[in-house]
């Protein structure tokens, strides 16, 4: 049995911030929370470091099935969503 590489986007849910999107996912990504503040604090995790590597992304949140991307404003969603699938996918 081949173990599922990649995480499947099956929501993008909005939040009260403008500037924050949460990717709801198709299984967990985390067992416990977790939250970078920027790329330095995500050194040690190589799906957020990743994540950062993507121009505009500011800050995540790690949460049981769901990804929360702060998004450098001014930055257009449209680019910074299939980015953030594609790095996902790719996980």
């Amino acid at each position: 049995m081949t173990e599922k590489s990649g995480y499947k986007v099956i929501e993008v849910r909005p939040t009260p911030n403008p500037n924050a999107m949460r990717y709801i996912l198709d299984r967990p990504i985390v067992a416990q929370p977790a939250s970078f503040c920027n790329a330095e604090a995500a050194v040690d995790h190589e799906l957020a470091g990743r994540l950062f590597g993507i121009d505009g992304v500011e800050r995540l949140l790690m949460l049981n099935d769901s990804v929360t991307v702060n998004r450098r404003p001014g930055v257009a969603w449209a680019v910074l969503n299939r980015k953030v699938k594609q790095v996902l996918a790719k996980a």
